[in-house]
């Protein structure tokens, strides 16, 4: 599903969309990848450099690069299944591409401005799993709902919970996100209800991008992360919470998760993420063996990423991602344990990321308190979202010499209902 036109930074004021500033959040650094069509033409791979698209296939075809035809499709699939060799090679050719003076000549000729182009869902989902990997998160939820219990369920801490969502509802940043209908019923209600969501939420969370597929009654281990994630995104994971509510008794979400998610255009490879690289928390549960990433020699799969949210421009709330308890290889590893297969395009979400504080909070269940405590906005007081509402999620990490990682950003807006 293609959005609207992009425009997620001012273009830069400058001859040369080569001679980026100094420390630009997408410089050669970075280099994520996403698909986009321009003039007519159709939707093929790109590279964001600075508030620019680089045609990726037609520079390599150009300079006769062997990644050249696989640049130019129109989804990353065939480059997620290209597996860890070529996605390192990949980036090492497009990275000369951009820095290399004899190659500017081809490499200005198919740059094209973020304002001029649309972006499209980068890759084909082929599942989609969603996780609940944030203690604070999951701490703030049980102390609303179960005041009277321990805050975290038992197994909480010995496994990343989770449940398989909807691929075909992903879409990508900028399409506006319909105000889903149900069943619910509120406390004092004598019988359920039917009519489109009035507790209609976001989850600020970050998306693993699968490439290299397993086989069916095989696991992944921690070890082998890297050579099936690709990449991550942002990823606004939309929640009706009163059609959730009473729909997950006893089982698990449904129709309050599955009309929509959004992710980023751009998938931001882990190898430009490198330096964001911190370890994870330390647990106070013995791990099973094919959890525990005790061992140095292990990836330590967390990162350091700076998220805001913002709502109709106003900033709500800066979760951390790096506090998170659960990390990307245990969540790869725990979907597959049970033999389950990946496919290429599989995305999984961390779950909403919230931290300690409650400016770091990244739903608005959490930040209004269930609706008791509604923001104080210039535009007016919030508890759930209104028709009209737009919500970004936008993200930046630490990156080689102080320079920092951009992450594409996220956003939609609300209208109507079905």
């Amino acid at each position: 599903m293609a959005a609207a036109a992009a425009s997620e930074h001012t273009p830069l004021d400058s001859l040369d969309p080569l001679d980026l500033p100094e420390g630009h959040p997408f410089g050669p650094h970075n280099l994520p990848y996403g698909v986009f069509s321009h003039a007519g033409e159709g939707p093929r791979v790109g590279v964001r450099l600075g508030d620019h698209v680089l045609d990726a296939g037609a520079v390599g075809t150009a300079l006769g690069s062997p990644h050249g035809s696989l640049l130019a499709r129109p989804s990353l699939n065939p480059l997620l299944a290209a597996g860890r060799t070529t996605w390192s090679d990949v980036r090492r050719a497009v990275t000369e591409w951009v820095t290399v003076p004899a190659h500017r000549d081809v490499v200005r000729a198919h740059l094209h401005p973020l304002t001029s182009v649309t972006l499209h869902l980068p890759f084909d989902v082929a599942d989609y799993v969603d996780f609940y990997a944030s203690e604070h998160h999951a701490t703030n939820l049980g102390r609303l709902f179960r005041p009277d219990e321990a805050a975290l369920k038992p197994n909480w801490k010995h496994l990343p919970v989770g449940y398989h969502g909807r691929a075909g509802t992903v879409v990508v940043s900028g399409t506006d996100v319909v105000r889903p209908s149900g069943q619910r019923k509120g406390p004092s209600d004598p019988a359920p209800v039917f009519g489109p969501s009035v507790r209609l939420d976001i989850e600020t969370e970050v998306g693993y991008v699968v490439g290299v597929p397993s086989a069916q009654g095989t696991s992944v281990p921690l070890s082998s992360y890297r050579d099936h994630v690709f990449g991550l995104c942002l990823l606004n994971d939309w929640s009706a919470r009163d059609i959730q509510n009473w729909e997950t008794v006893p089982l698990g979400p449904h129709l309050g998760k599955s009309f929509a998610t959004s992710i980023s255009a751009w998938i931001t490879p882990l190898e430009a993420l490198d330096a964001a690289r911190v370890p994870a928390p330390e647990r106070s549960v013995p791990l099973l063996p094919y959890l525990d990433d005790a061992d140095p020699a292990l990836d330590p799969a967390g990162y350091d990423l700076r998220i805001t949210v913002s709502l109709n421009g106003h900033t709500i709330s800066e979760p951390p991602f790096s506090g998170m308890y659960w990390t990307g290889a245990q969540m790869l590893a725990h979907m597959t344990v049970n033999g389950a297969s990946l496919r290429t395009g599989d995305l999984y979400g961390s779950g909403t990321i919230s931290g300690a504080e409650e400016n770091e909070r990244g739903s608005l269940i959490e930040m209004t308190w269930n609706g008791q405590r509604p923001l104080e906005l210039p535009d007016g007081k919030r508890g759930f979202l209104e028709d009209g509402d737009e919500v970004t999620l936008s993200a930046w990490a630490p990156g080689p010499n102080g320079v920092r990682v951009g992450l594409g950003d996220v956003t939609g807006r609300v209208v109507g209902h079905v």
